[in-house]
């Protein structure tokens, strides 16, 4: 049987977050990453659906959520306030307590969403990420070649946004094609719905607002969680691509055992998209590490 999803549109105070709704049992918040949306969840969702009311949502700027334009300061783009849409969400759903999977940007801000809301989060995955400050701190000619997108998306307005509104279409599906795995084929369905939002000149301008905060005030947000030894409270698991830039750039596990206490993972064999590249091995790393803290997350 198919499963059935409920859109909702919830105001957070700003504006509106997009989010589709589905399943009966302990909450699940899934977040996207860039360039996508909420659809990247669509291999797995309606198997974890059997077992948890699972929340995916349109970050702000992406999809079909409210995108205000950014401020000098990139505040509004920040992963706190991007996380702090994400606890208002889950408030209105009337959900005290959850757990979270964010893939890409969705993880970082879920990652902000843990250490903000410490007491809302019972357990978090990460998909593909290292923090960022570990990123801008120890970049080097591998990153900086293959997180190119990193520079260019936080360039002052409007250069990356008339580069990339030019033909949005290429500047996805190049991003798609080259950061999947060789072998990897994305659902058509969801493509179109990516081209869809991603053809938008305010999610472009949204997107690069993420990636301008990412280099400035996200980090300043994380030099003071270092400062004050702020560090993920709930047990972590981080999944990432075998054959992506994570596994080839970063020793996973050692950096993010200086985030948390409670941190598992493994490697997924696939590129940078493992939920759309790899389903099954992703949900197979997933469900025991969600469903081993469902009976007290309701």
């Amino acid at each position: 049987m198919a499963v059935s999803f409920r859109r909702e549109f919830v105001n957070v105070g700003e504006g509106d977050i997009h989010c589709v709704v589905t399943g009966d049992g302990p909450p699940l918040l899934l977040l996207h990453g860039f360039p996508q949306t909420h659809a990247m969840w669509h291999p797995i969702a309606p198997v974890l659906a059997e077992r948890f009311t699972v929340v995916a949502a349109d970050l702000r700027g992406y999809g079909d959520s409210m995108k205000p334009k950014g401020d000098p300061e990139h505040v509004n783009y920040s992963k706190r306030v991007m996380a702090q849409d994400m606890a208002a969400l889950m408030t209105a759903l009337e959900f005290d307590s959850f757990a979270v999977v964010g893939h890409d940007r969705g993880a970082r801000v879920a990652r902000r969403l843990a250490l903000d809301h410490a007491d809302r989060v019972s357990r978090l995955a990460l998909l593909d990420i290292v923090p960022t400050r570990t990123v801008f701190e120890t970049v080097n000619q591998l990153v900086a070649t293959r997180y190119y997108h990193w520079f260019f998306l936080a360039q002052p307005h409007d250069l990356p946004e008339r580069l990339i509104g030019a033909d949005p279409d290429y500047f996805l599906d190049y991003t798609l094609g080259s950061w999947a795995a060789e072998d990897s084929l994305f659902d058509e369905r969801a493509v179109a719905e990516y081209r869809r939002c991603f053809a938008d000149p305010a999610a472009i301008h949204a997107m690069c607002e993420d990636y301008r905060a990412g280099a400035s005030i996200d980090l300043e947000h994380d030099r003071e969680d270092e400062d004050e030894d702020d560090r993920i409270a709930c047990p972590l698991l981080v999944l990432w691509g075998a054959r992506g830039l994570v596994a080839k750039a970063y020793d996973v596990m050692t950096i993010w055992r200086q985030e948390a206490d409670d941190v598992r993972g493994e490697a997924i064999d696939a590129g940078h998209f493992l939920v759309e590249e790899a389903p099954e091995a992703t949900l197979e790393a997933l469900w025991p590490f969600l469903t081993e803290g469902s009976a007290t997350d309701a």
